[in-house]
């Protein structure tokens, strides 16, 4: 008993460090999220193609392919970077850059010329490349290494409520409280709200250079040099499906409202189908809290269960208090929070198997969504953004398992394949131009196909992986 009140107290206390970064998460997902409002507002206002509109994402996205590779040239040649200067300050690094690119939407929208506004969703992506790279490191040293990936799971959960507030909050700002007073589109609407933005960054980057962080210093890795890590198989076929899944699941949520807008779905404007937008937002939310839970190995079976029914039941009731719709319009979505709950425990937490189950879900949604009209296609789609939540994390945890001293080579050329937010939903907005935005959801439909292929595939060569996950709760 007295060793373990001992090693309680030594244990150093993180709860203030992880709050903080926490707070960082929630509002890199809010800001991040702005882009399904920004891509249909731009579209009307400078009168764009669906292909045009989606270069929106292309830049964004596009900046966290430039900027991993600027840093894994940098790690290849003169040592990682963060070895040099340390977490905190890389993830201060991040924070200004983002900051700078929220900043140049004041030129942009005074200016009215759409390049500007690109250059400065680059400029914005760069900053959340060099977060995405130092920050959820840093969180998963927060604490014991056993529970690092429930943590991350916690963290990208916040993550994902600034994604489902964005649409309703930014939706309002820009739509509404900005807009002209005709009701016009003007490209001012957006320099008021993206200057608060980066106040708002700039005062949570104050807030971590005055709370004590704990200083990590990251242990030097063996530089292995060279491509070897391409022989690992899992790891070429995880590459692929981060690209796969990245690229599909911004697709469909930067389509979302131009669906919803087509007479034959249900007709509705930017001002209600951001509520939805926000519904497909939130799926990913209650997915990562429940995945959270899943994920914990120090909980029995019978209290995952438990927690895991509470934690939906709290999360639905937050989202059904955020968006402006009624019960009778939003109830449809229990019966895919049912769904993904069944998924979790037929999947029993194993990460392929669960991916395998999820990525076959949306398969399916995406299927009913380009056959149906409707509500019932309005439904699907909006029903893959709870699938998607953990899809993220396993996959990641898959490609890496096994690669030893390529281990970090490895990570950097997944964070790359982030690179499919930016190709799928131009690809999309191309198909869209040519066939309609109803069927043009046959990309991400063939992206999920991969994914649940890379699931099948991991189940079978990485059986060890899925034994210890199950048996110890992951």
């Amino acid at each position: 008993m007295n060793n373990k009140i001992a090693e309680s107290q030594s244990r150093p206390n993180y709860a203030v460090p992880l709050v903080t970064i926490t707070l960082l998460f929630f509002m890199w997902g809010f800001i991040t999220c702005m882009n399904d409002i920004l891509i249909p507002y731009l579209k009307q206002l400078f009168k764009l193609s669906f292909f045009e509109s989606m270069l929106v994402q292309f830049c964004f996205f596009g900046a966290y392919f430039v900027g991993s590779l600027i840093y894994f040239l940098i790690s290849y040649i003169k040592g990682d970077p963060i070895n040099k200067v340390g977490y905190k300050k890389g993830i201060l690094f991040g924070i200004v850059l983002a900051a700078i690119g929220c900043a140049l939407f004041f030129p942009a929208a005074t200016y009215s010329v759409y390049p500007l506004f690109l250059g400065a969703l680059f400029v914005l992506g760069l900053g959340f490349t060099v977060l995405q790279i130092t920050a959820n490191a840093y969180v998963s040293l927060l604490g014991p290494e056993d529970s690092a990936s429930s943590r991350l799971n916690l963290t990208q959960a916040f993550n994902a409520f600034g994604t489902t507030i964005a649409p309703i909050l930014g939706g309002h700002l820009i739509f509404e409280f900005f807009s002209e007073a005709d009701g016009s589109f003007s490209a001012s609407a957006t320099r008021i709200p993206y200057l608060i933005f980066a106040a708002i960054l700039l005062l949570v980057g104050l807030l971590i250079f005055y709370v004590k962080l704990p200083s990590f210093q990251p242990e030097e890795e063996e530089q292995v040099k060279g491509l070897g890590v391409l022989k690992f198989p899992h790891l070429t076929r995880g590459i692929i499906a981060l690209f796969c899944y990245v690229g599909a699941e911004v697709a469909v949520g930067s389509f979302i409202i131009s669906f919803l807008r087509l007479p034959e779905i249900t007709g509705l404007d930017e001002v209600v189908s951001k509520n939805y937008l926000s519904l497909y937002w939130g799926g990913a939310m209650i997915g990562r809290f429940v995945g959270s839970i899943s994920l914990s190995h120090t909980l029995s079976q019978s209290k995952k269960i438990i927690y895991m029914l509470g934690t939906v039941i709290l999360v639905f009731a937050l989202i059904y208090g955020i968006v402006d719709l009624t019960f009778a319009q939003i109830s449809f979505f229990l019966v895919f929070i049912a769904l993904n709950f069944l998924g979790f425990l037929i999947g029993k937490s194993a990460p392929a198997r669960t991916l395998a189950i999820f990525s076959a879900i949306n398969v399916l949604l995406l299927i009913s969504a380009m056959v149906n009209k409707g509500e019932l296609a309005m439904y699907s789609v909006l029903g893959i953004g709870i699938f998607n939540s953990i899809m993220f994390s396993n996959i990641y945890t898959l490609a890496i398992a096994k690669l030893g001293a390529y281990t970090s080579q490895g990570s950097s050329l997944l964070v790359m394949a982030i690179l499919g937010g930016a190709i799928m939903p131009l690809i999309q907005g191309a198909v869209a131009d040519k066939i309609g935005v109803h069927h043009s959801f046959i990309l991400p439909l063939i992206c999920y196909l991969f994914i649940l292929y890379f699931g099948i595939y991991c189940s079978k060569r990485l059986k060890g992986i899925e034994q210890t996950s199950m048996k110890s709760g992951h």
